[in-house]
């Protein structure tokens, strides 16, 4: 895949092993401030560039970048790990804090709908932390913003993460593409 131009400063590009400390600070952000990755601990630069390079071996890992800055990236993965549902994916989406409601993170999920289609992927499916109030650590951010993209709930755990003293559930949402 080559870079796609959404708007005049933003453009999706694929993810490459050397992205991992961008990446990795992206993601520090949210293990660290909020519940919305159940991880305890951020994960290394070469933690993070392994699970790149995995991810790359039979998924696309795009970055949405301004400037020179990568402000953005989404991933996917398997889901369940099953023969009978390899046309489903799991996919994740991390914008940087201070670049939330820029547009990234839609760009990044339109281009990875659209490069997972190409693969003959059917469904596509995310987990979000969830509260039925919102707090300090969670909001309803991630629900809203999956919604808007059309994806619907399909699956509510409860109280299956404990996070900076707090018990939070976990939404699976699906979307056919």
């Amino acid at each position: 895949m080559n870079e796609i131009k959404t708007t005049s400063d933003l453009y999706i590009r694929p993810v490459t092993p050397d992205d991992a400390p961008a990446l990795a600070d992206i993601y520090a952000y949210y293990v660290e401030n909020t519940a919305v990755s159940f991880e305890y601990d951020p994960p290394t630069a070469e933690e993070f560039r392994g699970r790149i390079v995995r991810t790359l071996e039979r998924y696309p890992y795009l970055a949405a970048v301004r400037g020179e800055r990568i402000v953005g990236y989404a991933y996917a993965r398997e889901f369940v790990g099953r023969k009978a549902c390899e046309h489903c994916v799991e996919v994740s989406v991390y914008v940087a804090h201070d670049c939330r409601r820029c547009g990234a993170g839609r760009a990044l999920y339109e281009e990875m709908e659209r490069a997972l289609g190409g693969m003959g992927i059917l469904n596509v499916y995310a987990s979000i932390a969830y509260s039925d109030s919102e707090d300090e650590f969670l909001t309803r951010d991630s629900m809203e913003f999956h919604t808007r993209m059309g994806y619907a709930q399909c699956a509510r755990f409860h109280r299956c993460g404990y996070k900076f003293g707090n018990w939070y559930d976990l939404v699976w949402v699906e979307k056919m593409i």
